[in-house]
């Protein structure tokens, strides 16, 4: 085998992600394979994405098979599928110097293993010059299981397809090749072999054209749902396992993305966000030396004796001007906040001050007594810099821009017009389910119909959060129709919020659909608390704006409205403020007493509460009522959130817990 790492190259073959590159997740799904279990012997040096165009196909094909460079290995992903559109196998067939049907039929039998729709797809696979090319599925899914099937096989074929001495290669027998390759006959599929990964042989393969996003090989007993099995199929228990609160903050702290930093004009817009540097102040404030006083700007004697009839030379106003030298034994009436003219070194308040004489027009001072001892000179003048001198740090990096506390004044004071901050993630929320209709249609409900009060509730929680919100609307329970509106999410928020669609029912698909449409990870699917226990964190990979491939954030929330709520403030919080970089995450926790007896649930408890403050400056916490997860009147007046341990029992009035502020608390 060479020593260098055999170079590959990935096309990706989509109208869609031709158009927007976010969209597609097969190439970085088949570069995930070559690096993870490629064995270290392979390098991808270039990916490309174009339409499904037959001669666009060709030529990028041509462009890498025949230039200068030698290309060990070109992978194609899309367009293998019976759709009009998929010309995959038709573009790469005529370029094909020697066919390779047993790559084919390697990939065909692994693929049939997992499901019968593996016919639906139409791979080719062959030499051109010294490069083996093979089509794969446009799925993520597909195409990794294809190519994981004889990913193990293809470097001793490039070696062989560049020029290698064929007798060399197998010298010392079959046994010793399977060796090299880490393929051990007789057991399981070809392709699996090396990794500690292995598939559930259950779930839908997906070998179509569209390009969803990762897939994830690990942990096998956290496979979802897959619809087209039907509800005879489904899990009768959850497959994922149970996490304790804690672990699941921890969880959602590991894999939320860390805060991006942009540089924004200090206005309104930055209200909310976080600084992401030390500012330092541009100028001096005040920037010139001022009076605090109305009075009269004076040459104060070497004595400190101001005794006598003065003339009022100038008048100095705030508003911006010049004006001329003050001499001893002048004065200049002078307003709060104005410059002191050049050469006045005090200024003496209208109030000791007595009025001589007037203008011929009376209408402004001529001479002002004035009969003061011990004037010391800066008496009254706030000296340049004395509020803030140049170069100082005013704020720091990590402190938030409140819309109360002055921060934005106090930028715009010392000159600074823009400030890198921690940029805010947009949301995108929607609702999931067939029985769920828009909250504010007119007319009566049909049986089963429910209106929509998630949506609604979690838009205006994550808005008073400070948080930009995207609606996106009712997702009906179709799979393709959930896909493409997560899809759509995807592109325009960087979190996404859902609600409905976590449990167990057949219809449920937000976990399928994530795990085996999106290619996502989902790092928990249910959680040891009341309410909320199915709640489902994700995380999605896609390319940004710029080509960059990220991860983004998916919390399906439960559709129970009081779950919802409960579950966005407890875990979907925390993770948009590690977004928007502050810190600390969450809700605030204070101690409370409780004002009655609290029943204990087997599991935790996140008890909805009114908190309130009493004349001794004590915390007191009452609930709202009954606590079931679909009882929306129990979030009616919450402000608190009492953390009841689990276990059996009653947790006594009087005694002292914790609670989770979502809102201010009033007095008694």
């Amino acid at each position: 085998m060479a020593s260098a790492p055999l170079k590959a190259t990935l096309l990706v073959v989509s109208d869609t992600a031709s158009r927007d590159a976010s969209t597609d997740a097969s190439g970085p799904a088949l570069a995930q394979v070559l690096a993870d279990e490629g064995d270290g012997k392979w390098e991808v040096v270039e990916t490309k994405i174009v339409p499904d165009d037959v001669l666009q196909i060709q030529r990028q094909i041509t462009t890498w098979a025949d230039g200068p460079e030698e290309i060990n290995l070109i992978v194609t992903t899309g367009g293998t599928g019976f759709a009009t559109a998929d010309n995959t196998p038709e573009a790469v067939s005529p370029l094909l110097h020697r066919q390779a049907p047993g790559l084919v039929h390697g990939m065909l039998a692994s693929s049939l293993q997992v499901t019968p729709f593996a016919m639906m797809s139409r791979p080719v696979a062959g030499v051109r010059n010294k490069s083996i090319i093979i089509t794969l599925p446009g799925s993520p899914k597909g195409a990794t299981e294809n190519l994981q099937a004889i990913i193990k096989l293809l470097p001793h074929a490039c070696v062989q397809a560049s020029g290698a001495n064929s007798r060399q290669l197998h010298a010392g027998g079959m046994k010793k090749l399977e060796s090299e390759a880490g393929v051990v006959t007789g057991k399981s599929k070809t392709g699996h072999q090396g990794h500690h990964c292995h598939h559930h042989h259950g779930h839908g393969h997906g070998h179509g054209h569209g390009h969803g996003n990762l897939v994830r090989h690990t942990n096998p007993s956290a496979l979802s749902n897959d619809p087209s099995l039907g509800p005879s199929r489904r899990h009768r228990e959850s497959p994922f396992a149970m996490h304790s609160v804690e672990d699941a903050l921890s969880l959602i702290d590991q894999h939320t993305p860390e805060a991006q930093i942009h540089t924004a004009k200090v206005d309104v817009s930055i209200i909310n966000s976080v600084l992401a540097e030390d500012v330092k102040a541009k100028e001096n404030v005040p920037a010139f030396r001022a009076s605090i006083v109305d009075g009269y700007a004076v040459v104060v004697p070497k004595d400190g004796q101001l005794k006598g009839v003065f003339p009022v030379t100038a008048v100095s106003h705030a508003a911006p001007g010049e004006i001329g030298t003050l001499k001893e034994n002048e004065i200049a009436r002078i307003t709060t906040g104005a410059p002191l003219p050049p050469g006045a070194t005090s200024v003496i308040m209208v109030e000791d001050t007595v009025l001589k004489t007037m203008t011929d027009d009376g209408k402004e001072e001529k001479e002002v007594e004035i009969q003061v001892e011990g004037v010391k000179e800066g008496e009254n003048v706030r000296e340049i810099g004395s509020d803030i001198k140049e170069g100082t740090t005013i704020l720091n990096k990590g402190e938030s821009i409140t819309g109360v506390g002055g921060e934005v004044g106090l930028l715009a004071a010392v000159g600074v017009g823009e400030v890198k901050v921690f940029r805010r993630p947009v949301v995108g929320i929607l609702s999931t389910g067939d029985e769920i209709i828009e909250h504010d249609r007119p007319g009566p409900m049909r049986l089963g119909e429910v209106r929509d009060t998630n949506r609604i509730t979690l838009m205006s929680a994550a808005q008073e959060w400070g948080f930009e919100v995207v609606d996106l609307g009712i997702s009906k329970d179709k799979p393709g129709t959930l896909e493409e509106t997560l899809r759509d999410g995807l592109r325009r928020a960087d979190i996404l919020i859902t609600s409905g669609g976590v449990s167990m029912g057949e219809l449920d698909l937000l976990k399928p659909t994530i795990e085996r449409s999106l290619g996502g990870t989902i790092h928990f699917g249910r959680v040891a608390m009341k309410p909320g226990k199915p709640t489902t964190f994700a995380t999605v990979p896609v390319k940004d704006n710029d080509g960059n491939h990220v991860q983004k954030v998916i919390f399906s929330l439960p559709g129970n409205p009081a779950s919802a709520l409960v579950t966005f403030h407890l875990f979907v919080l925390p993770s948009l403020h590690k977004l928007s970089g502050v810190t600390p995450v969450g809700l605030p926790k204070v101690p409370a007493i409780l004002a009655h007896d609290f029943t204990m649930d087997p599991r935790p408890e996140y008890h909805r509460v009114v908190v309130t403050i009493g004349k001794d400056g004590l915390l007191s916490a009452t609930s709202t009522g009954g606590q079931r997860s679909s009882k929306v009147g129990s979030l009616r007046s919450a402000n608190a959130l009492a953390c009841i341990p689990g276990g059996a029992g009653i947790v006594k009035k009087g005694e002292k817990v914790d609670v989770l502020l979502l809102n201010s608390v009033r007095p008694t």
